[in-house]
């Protein structure tokens, strides 16, 4: 597939594409220890209307910008600074993730208006009560399964 300037590429999506970006708080389980990291992540469409009306949310702030904006953030070009967002790295799956977000506000071109781009909103309700686990482990355990009625499989 044969890529112009304007195109994104690692999708087909313009590099002018609108999404909204968010710098989560997240922890790390490493040798017992439970450690903080900051996370760029795209935010889609209905999470971000979700946020705005107040949900709890690891997220500390969020930014309008465009698919070449939120690349540079992820790591094309050093971020200056000591905050947050000079520690924050790049979400898995960067660039799908974002690629998926920008398609959400195409749906929706209404959302868009919500956090413009070259704007950002910290008074979302940001909350780290719920920690956002990264490599978290689910332990499945006997106790887990549903207690079923004797005559669930049975005809009657």
């Amino acid at each position: 597939m044969v890529h112009d300037a304007n195109q994104s590429p690692t999708t087909d999506l313009p590099i002018d594409s609108y999404l909204v970006m968010g710098l989560a708080t997240c922890y790390v389980r490493q040798e017992g220890e439970t450690q903080e990291v900051y996370l760029l992540e795209p935010v889609p469409s209905a999470y971000l209307e979700s946020l705005l009306q107040g949900i709890p949310t690891s997220y500390r702030a969020i930014w309008g910008t465009t698919l070449a904006q939120a690349g540079d953030l992820a790591g094309r070009y050093p971020r200056p600074g000591a905050d947050q967002l000079a520690q924050a790295i790049p979400c898995a799956d960067f660039e799908q993730r974002a690629a998926a977000a920008a398609r959400t506000y195409q749906s929706r071109p209404a959302a868009a208006d919500l956090v413009p781009v070259g704007t950002g909103r910290c008074d979302i309700n940001y909350s780290t009560e719920k920690k956002r686990i990264l490599n978290g482990k689910t332990a499945v355990s006997a106790a887990d399964n549903v207690k079923q009625h004797k005559y669930t499989h049975e005809v009657l």
